[in-house]
């Protein structure tokens, strides 16, 4: 076990899209400063949120462009004043109801303003993030030109020679879309850069950023255009079976994600490279990381790509044991959480266990059962990431207002008939669960319902879109955080 999961913690769940602020979404400017300060004052220790990567139009965390880059709908425009990069007197000054199209104007005039203005030092600096950066950088920054070039579409469905990266004609683009290419890379190192500095401020202030992997990355991807013989596709590059889940508590059809399975004997023959390669950015970003669908390490379903629903799939074996001792041997301590939710057998316990990764309990999964039930607190280990919910259960509040008067009763039994809200009941119980590490979902604290739900699985609109105001963050309700917090031994 990571000697950071080794004592007790209190973590706060929030994406960065979910923070405040004038703009369409969150950002890495002064309000994440703001949270951080907030989790300080509250005695919190963990900061966990989505995926940082670039969104399709969907905006799902899960589905991103890259296993490397930054969502650069995330940047703060107002970062660029500060390095005198745009003039805040001149165009774009005005940043409080940016769009997205909005911040993509921002991002090339702060790019013209880089080459016209920047010092040597910062000129240098990003000259070596690309050098750095190159193993991934450079596949990247032409995939979302090209992308671009081709009216969004799916690297699959480019003219031949780019979809199969004929040499000549790659380089020949390199050349002609030199400028726009930059300025790609120009945006993620900005990204990056914006996203160390707030990492920065969070170790200043005894706060760990606790990130996650998609196990999975999406077929409109860099990676997949890039390292076809990491997935299992066809020699044209086409999927004949897709990434989900079979049906279960969330769907009963199951969930078709519609990724590609990874070709483990090819990536096995080469040691892991590409996972390894994926490590090595998410840890730089990152003090925690979950494994998203931890168990696809031990074996994932695998759905025929012509099947519109996840109900005829198969389970296909994974090399997980090999690949998380390759992952060991490359970066030795790290901490990892392993996502066992949904079906689990015991050679995904096995597997866990294994390599000392904590699984996570959640309190709304905890009461269907009987007394043997994995995810009520008796029955937790200290080895272990306690919840109320996640980002894709409801909110407690509004998974409390739908159970029925007997569910109720049997909740209030095993903790103890307390006189509060089944939400501050389940509050109190992860956090004064032996689990090491207890995260509660920010809605839970401001005790939002339904309607503030970050992801309801299985669905693919009205998602993602949450965020929250500071006028609903009360003083009574940071002073009762901070109380268990304190009760229950958390703070550090």
């Amino acid at each position: 076990m990571s000697s950071t999961l080794n004592k007790r913690r209190a973590g706060l769940l929030l994406h960065i899209t979910s923070l405040p602020g004038p703009g369409s979404v969150g950002d890495l400017g002064q309000e994440a400063y703001h949270f951080i300060r907030f989790l300080y004052a509250t005695g919190i220790s963990v900061w966990q949120t989505l995926p940082l990567g670039t969104t399709h139009s969907d905006l799902s965390p899960y589905q991103g462009l890259s296993a490397h880059a930054g969502n650069t709908s995330l940047i703060s425009v107002d970062w660029f004043y500060n390095k005198g990069w745009l003039d805040p007197d001149g165009e774009g000054a005005e940043t409080g109801t940016e769009s997205v199209k909005d911040k993509n104007h921002y991002l090339k005039k702060a790019f013209e303003g880089f080459l016209d203005r920047a010092n040597k030092s910062d000129k240098q600096d990003f000259e070596q993030f690309c050098r750095d950066k190159a193993f991934w950088l450079d596949d990247f920054a032409l995939f979302i030109v090209l992308r671009n070039a081709f009216e969004q579409q799916s690297w699959h469905q480019w003219p031949e020679h780019f979809k199969d990266r004929d040499p000549k004609v790659l380089n020949e683009a390199k050349k002609r879309l030199k400028n726009d290419i930059n300025a790609i890379k120009f945006q993620q190192y900005v990204f990056f850069k914006q996203w160390l500095e707030l990492k920065a401020y969070a170790a200043e202030h005894g706060v760990l950023m606790f990130g996650d992997i998609p196990i999975f990355v999406s077929y409109d991807s860099a990676d997949v255009w890039a390292n076809r013989d990491v997935f299992k596709l066809d020699d044209n590059g086409e999927m004949t079976v897709v990434a989900g889940v079979p049906p279960d508590y969330f769907s009963e059809t199951g969930q078709r994600w519609g990724n590609p399975h990874f070709n483990w004997n090819y990536l096995k023959k080469n040691n892991f490279f590409w996972w390894i390669d994926r490590l090595q950015t998410q840890l730089e970003l990152f003090d925690i990381l979950r494994i998203d669908h931890f168990r696809g390490l031990e074996a994932a379903w695998e759905i025929p790509v012509n099947e519109s629903t996840a109900i005829n799939g198969q389970w296909v074996k994974a090399p997980g044991k090999a690949l998380l001792t390759a992952i060991k041997a490359a970066f030795g301590e790290i901490s990892l959480v392993a996502e066992d939710l949904g079906i689990i057998t015991p050679e995904v316990e096995e597997l866990r266990d294994e390599f000392n990764l904590p699984g996570m309990k959640i309190l709304q999964f905890a009461f269907g059962d009987d007394s043997h039930n994995p995810y009520l607190p008796a029955n937790y280990v200290n080895n272990c990431v306690a919840y109320t919910g996640t980002h894709d259960n409801d909110t407690t509040l509004g998974w409390s207002e739908k159970l029925n008067d007997d569910e109720k009763r049997k909740i209030y039994d095993y903790l103890g008939n307390p006189q509060t809200t089944i939400l501050n009941a389940l509050i109190h119980a992860a956090l004064g669960s032996v689990a090491n590490l207890a995260v509660i979902p920010m809605q839970d604290i401001l005790e939002l319902s339904s309607e503030h739900r970050m992801n309801t699985p299985g669905t693919i609109t009205g998602n993602w879109t949450w965020r929250f105001h500071w006028n609903q963050v009360t003083p009574q309700r940071s002073d009762y955080l901070k109380h268990l917090v304190e009760l229950f031994n958390r703070q550090v």
